[in-house]
């Protein structure tokens, strides 16, 4: 096994060190969508042999879920690979010049990452998404996804080595992992640092803390994605019943799915029935403190401690009354990822205080955390959510996946 990574390695090297010119990456991103929708109903073929042993294995709603690809979902991610042919190639970019007194010019230039490693659970979209964003800026990417959808995985990732041997690029720009042995996946995070240059895990809770604990390479990725909205006493009430449905209930298995609603206590007793009977009538448990409790009509649990820091991923969310902004913004910071949160207000004095002293990478205003997508940020599609407090933070898309170098022009200057 360590020899067959190792290869893998040195190809992925070899390959992020040829410069791919923009019309040809966007040559082969093109035929990619043209195999795409060529092989629709193979892909499907594929997909639902991962479903069925999923089935079989009782793998739990949301991750099957994850997994299901249909017509609509390919049509998905043939768009968002449209949307990144059209995006600006990153690389090579000057992001700043200036001159010295001393005459020196220098330069910030944009360049590829080299060699990235996606390790992921379920989502095939990840597969496609992953493969164009890291290809286009430039870099070779190695892919491990979760074994629930390896048939799902290995038809995406073979039809794009497929795009780079029509074009008469080195297909190994884009190697899948076909081997199944979660040994593999420790071997990538700590004996492959001389490959690999970043890693990006993308999955649950017990993933992404196994990368973190493991890795020997950088990551760019998070945690988990316990994403508030917060209702101030300014607050419209018909906005608030439409933004927190959407926000909790619209998919409750992504990452930007609400999991926390905080009320302040002067508009409990007019929001709390319309907001929470709205989810409650599409089968959404509510979990909340007593304040909340007394208010609210009908069924709810009392909330425990521990619910403030659960990610629920499921029609489940914990409701809390504050006192006040502050009290808010303190609640989210503390059992917050630094992911996404939403207050809904029409005091733009209290948004932007609150917009400003959030910790979170993606900071809202008057809308659903559900928008936390690079998609949704006119990035194409994303290869995650970063949460780190170095850059980059918030979705991770084209422009994000890259690093700079600079280039510092001289006449024959001396340092005195």
């Amino acid at each position: 096994m360590s020899i067959k990574l190792i290869n893998i390695g040195i190809k992925a090297k070899k390959a992020s060190k040829i410069k791919i010119d923009s019309k040809s990456k966007n040559k082969v991103l093109n035929k990619f969508l043209q195999l795409i929708n060529k092989n629709k109903e193979k892909i499907l073929k594929e997909n639902s042999k991962d479903i069925k042993l999923a089935s079989k294995n009782l793998l739990p709603e949301n991750l099957i879920n994850r997994l299901s690809l249909n017509h609509r979902k390919l049509e998905e991610i043939m768009n968002s690979i449209d949307q990144i042919i059209k995006l600006k190639d990153p690389t090579n970019k000057v992001l700043a010049k200036w001159k010295r007194p001393n005459g020196l010019i220098i330069k910030r230039v944009s360049t590829s990452i080299g060699v990235i490693g996606v390790i992921y659970e379920s989502r095939p979209n990840v597969t496609s998404d992953v493969s164009s964003l890291c290809f286009k800026s430039g870099s070779a990417t190695i892919l491990r996804g979760g074994s629930e959808a390896y048939n799902s995985n290995l038809a995406l990732a073979n039809l794009f080595r497929s795009a780079l041997k029509i074009n008469n690029i080195d297909q190994n720009y884009l190697q899948i992992l076909k081997i199944k042995n979660r040994k593999s996946v420790d071997f990538i995070l700590s004996k492959m640092d001389r490959f690999i240059d970043v890693i990006i895990p993308r999955g649950g809770k017990n993933l992404v803390k196994k990368v973190q604990q493991l890795s020997s390479v950088p990551i760019i990725g998070h945690l988990e994605g316990i994403c508030h909205t917060y209702i101030d006493k300014d607050a419209d009430l018909n906005m608030a019943i439409k933004i927190v449905h959407n926000a909790k209930l619209r998919n409750t298995s992504i990452c930007g799915a609400t999991e926390t609603v905080l009320m302040h206590k002067k508009i409990v007793k007019k929001f709390c029935n319309p907001i929470l009977e709205k989810l409650t009538k599409n089968n959404c448990i509510i979990l909340a403190d007593n304040f909340i409790r007394k208010s609210f009509n009908g069924e709810s649990k009392k909330a425990k401690d521990k619910d403030w820091s659960t990610e629920y991923l499921s029609a489940k969310v914990s409701v809390k009354s504050v006192n006040n902004i502050l009290e808010a913004i303190n609640h989210i910071n503390k059992y917050g990822t630094m992911h996404t949160d939403s207050i809904i207000t029409a005091n733009k004095k209290s948004a932007d205080f609150f917009l400003k002293n959030i910790k979170s990478s993606i900071a809202m205003h008057n809308t659903s955390t559900q928008f936390a997508d690079g998609g949704e940020f006119g990035f194409g599609g994303e290869v995650g959510i970063s949460t780190n407090k170095l850059p980059p933070r918030g979705p991770v898309g084209l422009d994000q996946l890259i690093s700079y170098k600079y280039e510092v022009l001289g006449k024959g200057q001396l340092r005195s």
